[in-house]
């Protein structure tokens, strides 16, 4: 979806797209899924035909976020709830990757842009989802829900708002260009055709072996008390 955002009097195309899938599920009749503002965007769910077949579908984030003839708004908060649902039928641990990034005009990966400038607020941190840090890079956040998530709960929110940082409309650079006696000053803006990617993974394991799953999956080593409860080695 593209949209046309003013700053500073230039024209600036602003765009967001995010693939949102859920992957690596390690067990028959696991499921997950992931709900924007409440409503279910992508799934994958193990078929219960038991022919081996996954029930999935892949959606967009931000689909919604713009009322009809609206433009995107630097430092505007729009609502960007996002939760998973147990959407299986065995209890189960949920991770959850967030990308953001970058996209220059030629849809290229750009590396000299911050991904910080894309504020997707994260929230329940502590409390219900823990930050892997050792997984975790500039572009990417590795979350877990600390809990068991039982056959059709859903998590708490990790996030629950999106804002653009205002910072976008002041990076500009100038470029003076003369002819005769007049001299012309173009006042260019960094971001102008770039596009703002976020893309959310969710993935989940069993809960039998919990520890053990984990780290085969994930890659993390865990300890699980006698709640159930996750806390990272």
């Amino acid at each position: 979806l593209l949209l046309g955002s003013t700053i500073g009097g230039t024209r600036a195309a602003l765009t967001y797209y995010s693939e949102t899938y859920a992957s690596r599920v390690q067990m028959f009749n696991i499921g997950v899924s992931l709900l924007e503002n409440d409503n279910k965007i992508s799934w994958r769910d193990y078929s219960s035909d038991s022919d081996g077949t996954w029930n999935e579908m892949t959606g967009k984030l931000l689909a919604d976020m713009l009322g009809e003839g609206e433009s995107v708004q630097l430092g505007k908060t729009y609502p960007e709830v996002l939760t998973v649902e147990n959407s299986g039928t065995i209890d189960e641990y949920v991770r959850v990757s967030i990308y953001k990034y970058w996209l220059n005009p030629q849809n290229e990966k750009v590396q000299d842009l911050s991904p910080e400038l894309i504020g997707l607020n994260l929230v329940n941190l502590g409390d219900d989802w823990m930050m892997d840090e050792k997984a975790s890079t500039r572009e990417r956040t590795v979350l877990y829900y600390k809990n068991v998530l039982p056959v059709g709960a859903v998590t708490p929110p990790f996030s629950d708002t999106l804002t653009l940082d205002p910072a976008i409309g002041t990076r500009v650079r100038q470029e003076k260009t003369t002819d005769g006696k007049y001299t012309t000053v173009k006042t260019i803006f960094e971001y102008d055709g770039y596009s703002f990617q976020i893309e959310v993974e969710v993935d989940a394991v069993q809960t039998h072996n919990a520890a053990d799953a984990i780290l085969s999956a994930w890659g993390c080593k865990v300890e699980v008390d006698e709640n159930g409860s996750l806390s990272l080695q």
